[in-house]
């Protein structure tokens, strides 16, 4: 697939979430198709930045087509975006204005059949986000013990049958390697029964959820590419971020709370002082979500959240 399209999500409430300032620097964390790194950057004025961030070589390259009328105002960065905070102190940014997340796998990734995200093609096992990274679904497929894979497809694909899925992955590979997408797929059906088959959308879902989500570590980059992140935003800095799916939102939700909740203190505190004030401040009590008409529109966004914080005061993190 040459084209590389995608449809972003909650465009306009995202971006509105970070209060774009003219001269500001912003971190669009997930640069997929340029949208959300669009509407930033046309609010900014000659002084302004944006800095965005993408480990796939296709979407950079579209990316840049998209942007280029805008070049003088945003670098693009191809890493994870686990690294953030050491890549943007190596450019000398240690403050910014604002860092927006749309988490979860781009439209291309999934619609592109040689990625192997998808379980509508038959490809090869792949499922990397970053095609330099070693690691892919066939290495965790056919290498990984029958736990790990156990524990991979319950924790990040919250499938219920998890345990007889990796009991006939284990007995399978045993027989011949698992290459291709719909060989994996024919194994998970065979493994569920066939009642719980027929309800609750693709039966390889889940499976494929969990699978992608350990090759590219995606949780434990979340995490640490979100405390970094508010490590580094300024005094009334905004995060805006969507998630996808269950375990993303529970995360995301989690270190917001925990970043803007005031510390244990004595009773009887007349004032409560400035010093224990919480890092962050909830713009987002409870998260926003599509509007029915583009979740017509657009299917994949029916399960997006978006949670926004502003900074409150910056917190020293050793």
């Amino acid at each position: 697939m040459d084209k590389f399209t995608h449809e972003t999500v909650l465009l306009n409430e995202a971006v509105e979430g970070l209060a774009v300032k003219k001269n500001g620097i912003y971190v669009d964390a997930t640069l997929g198709g340029g949208g959300h790194s669009e509407e930033i950057v046309k609010q900014l004025d000659g002084t302004g930045h944006l800095y965005a961030f993408d480990q796939d070589e296709r979407a950079i390259a579209a990316a840049e087509k998209r942007l280029a009328p805008f070049k003088k105002n945003i670098t693009i960065i191809r890493a994870n975006f686990a690294s953030i905070k050491e890549e943007l102190n190596q450019l000398g940014i240690d403050k910014v204005d604002g860092v927006l997340f749309d988490l979860g796998v781009s439209s291309p990734q999934f619609d592109e059949a040689d990625r192997g995200f998808s379980y509508r093609y038959d490809a090869p096992l792949d499922m990397r986000m970053d095609q330099r990274q070693h690691l892919t679904a066939w290495h965790i497929v056919n290498e990984w013990s029958f736990s790990d894979i156990q524990r991979v497809i319950s924790r990040f694909g919250e499938e219920k049958f998890a345990k007889q899925i990796a009991r006939k992955i284990e007995a399978a590979r045993e027989i011949k390697p698992i290459d291709s997408t719909f060989e994996l797929i024919d194994i998970i059906k065979d493994a569920i029964p066939a009642p719980a088959r027929r309800k609750g959308g693709h039966p390889a879902k889940r499976t494929f959820q969990g699978i992608r989500m350990a090759v590219n570590g995606e949780l434990d980059v979340m995490e640490k590419a979100l405390i970094d992140s508010i490590a580094m935003l300024g005094k009334g800095g905004r995060l805006s971020v969507i998630t996808f799916h269950s375990l993303e939102d529970r995360l995301c939700k989690r270190i917001i709370k925990e970043k803007s909740s005031y510390p244990e203190l004595p009773r009887g505190l007349p004032v409560i002082p400035e010093s224990a004030e919480p890092e962050l401040k909830k713009i987002t009590t409870k998260p926003i979500i599509p509007t029915e008409q583009e979740q017509d529109e657009n299917r994949r966004s029916h399960s997006a959240k978006l949670r926004i914080a502003e900074k409150n005061q910056e917190v020293s993190n050793g």
